[in-house]
């Protein structure tokens, strides 16, 4: 779907709801939507992206999805949710306040769904609305509550010293903890 200028703009500060249940393997978080996530009303919706073809090449789903197809997550026990909720041409537009509220959210949110991974798709991103500053790529020693948290690579193309394939093996780390017990039963 293409959008022009105006209706991009148009899409700014909307908020695209969460694709999320009770319970999930992985909840994934990205920083916040962007202009065309929020015209489209759909995750990661940007055509150079790269979250859905890394998530089924990690996977976690049998076939790539597509933005549009975002609600079959919750077949496969992920979801998706933001950081920051509002939409923004760039995350730099973000300030730091807004990242920790985000934060603080997140908890609340992560504590009503249990999710057994928050997986946040963005180091920088986590390490603010966290107060984390030494954080790196990977699981993290924090928690909420029982839920348990990974940092991730960023998947947007402009994140490019992360190659699809070294996107693919970062979020394979991820699936293999997050489906491990059921890979042992």
């Amino acid at each position: 779907m293409r959008f022009t200028p105006k209706e991009l703009e148009a899409a700014r500060d909307r908020l695209v709801p969460d694709v999320a249940a009770s319970g999930l393997r992985v909840l994934f978080c990205g920083i916040n939507p962007g202009l065309m996530s929020a015209a489209s009303g759909h995750h990661f919706a940007r055509p150079g992206n790269r979250f859905w073809p890394v998530l089924h090449a990690a996977g976690f789903t049998p076939r790539r999805l597509g933005p549009e197809e975002q609600e079959e997550l919750l077949a496969h026990g992920l979801g998706i949710t933001n950081v920051v909720a509002r939409a923004t041409a760039r995350a730099d537009e973000l300030s730091a306040d807004e990242y920790r509220e985000g934060g603080r959210l997140l908890a609340e949110k992560v504590a009503r769904l249990r999710p057994r991974w928050l997986a946040v798709a963005g180091v920088t991103a986590y390490r603010v609305a966290f107060d984390d500053k030494h954080a790196a790529i990977g699981p993290q020693q924090r928690t909420l509550g029982d839920t348990r948290i990974w940092a991730l690579p960023n998947p947007s193309g402009l994140n490019a010293h992360w190659t699809p394939t070294t996107l693919a093996e970062e979020y394979g780390r991820l699936r293999a903890a997050a489906f491990a017990a059921d890979d042992e039963a």
